[in-house]
């Protein structure tokens, strides 16, 4: 069923973590790794022939950096999957990259089970974000806006944010996890959106607004 594997390029000029990234990917059923480039440029040379479904991409590139390749990514391709890797993780740099229409931003090093989580949250929900990086949005807007969500609510918010699930966050706060599951669905019906993903990036679109205030 090769029409139900999604294509993965990865665009990283750390040569030394190549090797760790067919390491991966071999390892996915799900995945096929069709190419590792050291810039942008590459990968745009070989894009046509490859057109994957999914792009990893190094935010600190030689010539047009990684934020930069999104608009070119683009061009090609409006629908395409772009997540950011880096190990810098401050919040003007994320923002940046999800103004830029980013999908995604993980923090390096990447390990073979962050690398999976994201691509099975991208496939499922079309965004994905390291856990650390997610706190810092929720935090920053929480600092903003502590009256926009109950008490309960930025507690289970804390949680979501730790990657814990409904079961352990009711067992965290000694209540059900239909109770959790009412709670997330407030949260979402503030923000008008429909799943964890679109609400942190909802979150992190309001934070950004409070800030220009």
């Amino acid at each position: 069923m090769e029409s139900n594997i999604l294509k993965i390029i990865v665009i990283d000029n750390d040569v030394t973590s190549h090797e760790s990234y067919e390491t991966y990917f071999n390892s996915y059923s799900e995945y096929s790794l069709k190419g590792i480039y050291a810039s942008v440029k590459d990968a745009l040379a070989e894009y046509d022939d490859v057109s994957p479904d999914i792009i990893f991409s190094e935010v600190s590139l030689p010539e047009i950096n990684g934020i930069e390749g999104i608009r070119l990514f683009r061009k090609k391709d409006p629908k395409v999957k772009i997540i950011m890797l880096s190990a810098q993780n401050n919040f003007d740099l994320v923002k940046k990259a999800f103004k830029n229409t980013a999908n995604g931003y993980l923090s390096k090093p990447v390990t073979e089970r962050a690398l999976y989580n994201a691509l099975d949250s991208i496939k499922s929900e079309g965004a994905t974000m390291s856990n650390d990086i997610i706190s810092q949005i929720i935090s920053k807007f929480q600092r903003k806006s502590n009256e926009f969500f109950s008490e309960r609510e930025n507690q289970v918010i804390d949680y979501l944010c730790q990657g814990a699930t409904y079961k352990t966050i009711a067992e965290k706060l000694f209540v059900t996890a239909s109770a959790i599951n009412f709670h997330v669905q407030n949260i979402y019906l503030k923000l008008d959106v429909n799943s964890k993903s679109e609400a942190l990036r909802k979150l992190q679109e309001l934070e950004y607004s409070n800030a220009l205030v």
